[in-house]
């Protein structure tokens, strides 16, 4: 398996292992790699079962990508991993294949360069990135929050304001030529100024229909304020709701970054009936890591429903050092980006991560059949209890809310 330069060697030190500047997990792209490259055949085989699940009784299928794609992961140095998600066979239906994309990348210029510079960059780095995507036939690729620019939203600093655009502006039409160039539908998260409300900025992902046509967009509903990720500086809750685009391709929605975190988030986008939802991200291992393979694939289990989860990688020096509020002192960076993007399945089985410190583009074949077959499985949507939850949250958005807490009559009762 593949290991970075000079580290991660068998006969390393302890201290050597456990200290990587670059991002790696002891010296390999990921965990995955390390535990197979590691662990004798039979016991990667039962570590990843647990690890992964199982889809459809077995482990998840690998499709080999065309030798075009192949080449340019060779040529432009990216992680490219494919999985095919299986479904029953049904009687009465036919199987609803869909192969779907997900984009992790690092800035390609130092946040010191011109703004110009910097985007021209991004673009061309991500092109051959969605060239391959397309070699391969994605029907549905979405990039990283806010791919666009460097993650400044912590910084303060206003002038990272220049890198907003309107929705059809020159990010949504870089990404349009790919989606009608490949039949594509493409999901990209941008800084959005609102022209028509005042210049007023939002964190917005953008719904490009695979003609090249604007399907719609919706803004990110949670704003963090931990650590470093106090993004209110730059654009607040978002005031779209929970919306699902029906595309040529299936049901889909967007779950952007920290509404990972609010079960509710993820409920409403099932309610509406989103068959994938999407997780573009931006977050930082100290903050989020040990959450990050467990939340989505929760979310795909308890609404059936597919997510694809997406993180840059790397990190990101900014000019001028900030403080995030907590004691800590003043910083230059956030930390390192993880990457480990990877798909969740309804069934609880999920693809391996991609790579925490290269880019990468992941595949996956989904057969959306399999939604329907676990909900009728566990029967989630018919054994729920939305009349006491919608109570309760209701009475909690009350001013004289009171908690329903039953307590012992003996708890603060005196002994005579």
């Amino acid at each position: 398996m593949e290991k970075t330069d000079g580290i991660g060697k068998e006969n390393g030190s302890t201290e050597e292992k456990q200290s990587f500047k670059d991002g790696s997990t002891c010296g390999y792209n990921s965990l995955h790699h390390l535990l197979s490259a590691n662990l004798k055949p039979q016991l990667y085989q039962e570590v990843s079962r647990l690890l992964l699940g199982l889809n459809c009784g077995k482990a998840l299928e690998t499709i080999v990508p065309p030798e075009s794609a192949k080449a340019l992961s060779s040529k432009h140095d990216f992680d490219l991993q494919a999985f095919k998600f299986s479904a029953d066979k049904e009687l009465l239906r036919e199987p609803r294949v869909v192969r779907v994309g997900l984009i992790q990348n690092s800035i390609a210029l130092p946040t010191t360069a011109p703004f110009s510079d910097q985007k021209k960059a991004i673009f061309e780095k991500l092109g051959p990135i969605i060239d391959a995507a397309g070699a391969s036939g994605v029907n549905i690729l979405c990039l990283q929050e806010a791919w666009m620019m460097p993650f400044a939203f912590c910084t303060r600093e206003k002038r990272w304001c220049e890198f907003a655009e309107p929705v059809n502006g020159e990010s949504t039409q870089f990404l349009q030529e790919f989606a009608r160039k490949y039949n594509m539908v493409i999901i990209s998260s941008i800084l959005e100024r609102d022209i028509n409300h005042g210049e007023t900025l939002w964190n917005t992902a953008v719904i490009i229909g695979n003609h090249g046509n604007i399907i719609g967009k919706h803004r990110k509903n949670h704003i963090p304020r931990v650590g470093d990720f106090n993004e209110s500086t730059y654009y607040m809750e978002g005031n779209t709701g929970h919306p699902v685009f029906e595309t040529a391709y299936g049901k889909i929605a967007v779950n952007i970054c920290y509404g990972r975190h609010h079960p509710l988030n993820w409920l409403a986008f099932g309610l509406n009936g989103a068959e994938i939802v999407f997780n573009p991200s931006a977050t930082v291992g100290e903050l989020s890591e040990p959450m990050w393979p467990i939340e989505a694939r929760n979310a795909a289990i308890a609404n059936s429903y597919f997510v694809g989860s997406i993180n840059r990688v790397g990190t990101e020096i900014f000019p001028n050092p900030f403080t995030s509020g907590d004691g800590k002192p003043q910083h230059p960076d956030f930390g390192h980006f993880y990457g480990s993007s990877h798909f969740s399945a309804p069934d609880a089985s999920c693809t391996p991560s991609l790579s925490r410190y290269k880019d990468g583009l992941m595949i996956s074949d989904m057969d959306l059949n399999l939604c329907r077959q676990l909900k009728d499985k566990w029967g989630f949507r018919m054994t729920a209890r939305y009349e006491l939850y919608a109570d309760t949250l209701a009475s909690y958005l009350k001013p004289d809310f009171e908690p329903q807490v039953i307590s012992d009559p003996l708890l603060h009762k005196k002994s005579s």
